[in-house]
């Protein structure tokens, strides 16, 4: 019995080190080193290979070197060795897997309870008739909600088509702060959920969506989508059962599939997508399997706020997956102090291009790198780490009706935000297109 002590956050590097070097059998395609929901490691092949001469044989060493490595992680007993698999397993394996550097063959997967849609990040599909734009954030109470609906209304004032969804399920904002009592749909996203798992989801998606009363007058238009109905009824038992991936579809892609109904139906040129907070499934769903085009980030310039996200922008370096990000990301100073704010966006900006830096900038300058480098200077204001300026404002925080926002509220709190909005966001997507 190994008695030496491994840590979780060991077991990577440890079982890695130990197969460097190591030959991989040639009849072998790809080797996976699999940790499973309680974190133990065991080495998966796509063929049964026992009875070829030294194949075998060789795939046990290996597999003994990485239970040795791992520690209390590493599987024994009757079970230890290498576990074979179909092909249709094998190709389960491959989404998420990140290639093992310095291993020509070997990847690694990562088998979770929860959490799986952060290890992805939905490639883009191509032109859309719609902007998607998740709003999203590490923590609550930054002004997600408040935020989505003066984006709404200033969007709709401009003659968008915005449809507004809440996604905040476990703390549902937007089904009551934009739409008043008689103006709320019968439906919304967790009864599409269980009616969907039960083949009823299409007979709802018409009975979804509202038209706020201000929205009316203005140029555009827009619909807001809550987390429930005007009767939210048995809303804690349907919460339970949100999550469920379909024989046919994960979540992630349920949700996916509900969105681009209610695309259809309401052709908007803009969608919100007002995310959880968080590292929550479906604030990853959100973020990363919806395929916004982009993704705001709300934050403080705390201590707390940034090593959280760092958690985040971390895991997505270390797997590979910051090129795929990154360009979709604004960061958003929430709850700006309008007193020696100069000073206060000065840190703030600190620290979000420390976080881009450490984490999803090529380490190369934009200005002496060749094209294709991303990476931007401290002051550079056209960078996602340049804050989108939000300003705290008492008549906003009050918790004033995001129904009947009061103009000169808004006005001190998100000029510089929405100009900003408008010259990066709206505008650079128009250009793109």
């Amino acid at each position: 019995m190994n008695d030496e002590f491994v840590t979780f956050d060991e077991v990577r590097a440890r079982v890695a080190s130990a197969l460097a070097g190591q030959e991989i059998p040639g009849r072998i395609d790809r080797l996976y080193i699999v940790r499973n929901v309680r974190g133990k490691v065991r080495l998966v092949a796509s063929r049964p290979v026992e009875d070829e001469e030294g194949c075998a044989a060789a795939l046990r060493r290996l597999a003994d070197k990485a239970a040795r490595a791992a520690g209390a992680y590493g599987v024994s007993g009757p079970e230890r060795g290498v576990l074979y698999v179909h092909d249709e397993t094998m190709t389960s394996l491959a989404q998420g897997a990140q290639p093992v550097e310095g291993l020509e063959r070997v990847f690694w997967a990562e088998r979770l309870v929860s959490g799986e849609d952060w290890w992805t990040v939905r490639e883009t599909a191509g032109p859309r008739k719609s902007r998607r734009i998740a709003l999203y954030s590490v923590k609550g109470g930054v002004g997600r909600s408040t935020t989505a609906a003066v984006l709404t209304r200033h969007l709709a004032g401009k003659g968008h088509r915005v449809l507004t969804v809440d996604l905040d399920l476990e703390s549902p904002g937007i089904s009551s702060a934009m739409l008043g009592k008689r103006e709320r749909p019968d439906f919304g996203i967790a009864d599409w959920f269980v009616e969907d798992a039960v083949g009823q989801g299409d007979r709802i998606v018409e009975r979804m969506t509202a038209e706020p009363a201000w929205a009316r007058t203005l140029e555009g238009a827009a619909r807001a989508v809550p987390a429930h109905g005007a009767e939210p009824g048995e809303y804690l038992a349907k919460l339970g059962r949100l999550y469920l991936d379909s024989p046919e579809r994960s979540w992630a892609e349920r949700l996916e599939r509900l969105l681009c109904s209610l695309e259809s139906r309401f052709a908007p040129t803009v969608v919100l997508l007002e995310s959880r907070g968080g590292l929550h499934d479906i604030a990853a769903a959100a973020v990363t399997e919806l395929d916004p085009e982009d993704v705001l980030l709300f934050a403080t310039d705390s201590e707390s706020c940034w090593t959280d996200y760092d958690i985040l922008f971390r895991h997505w370096r270390d797997r590979g997956l910051a090129p795929r990000i990154r360009e979709r990301l604004q960061i958003v100073s929430a709850l700006t102090p309008p007193k020696d704010d100069i000073r206060y966006l000065d840190g703030f900006r600190q620290g979000a291009h420390d976080l881009f830096g450490d984490n999803i900038y090529d380490e190369a300058c934009a200005d002496d790198a060749p094209g294709g480098v991303f990476s931007f200077d401290l002051y550079s204001d056209n960078a996602p780490h340049a804050p989108f300026p939000i300003y705290w404002n008492e008549g906003l925080a009050a918790g004033a009706s995001l129904r009947d926002l009061d103009r000169q509220a808004v006005a001190e709190a998100y000029a510089r935000f929405l100009a900003c909005f408008d010259e990066s966001i709206i505008a650079g997507g128009e250009k793109d297109e």
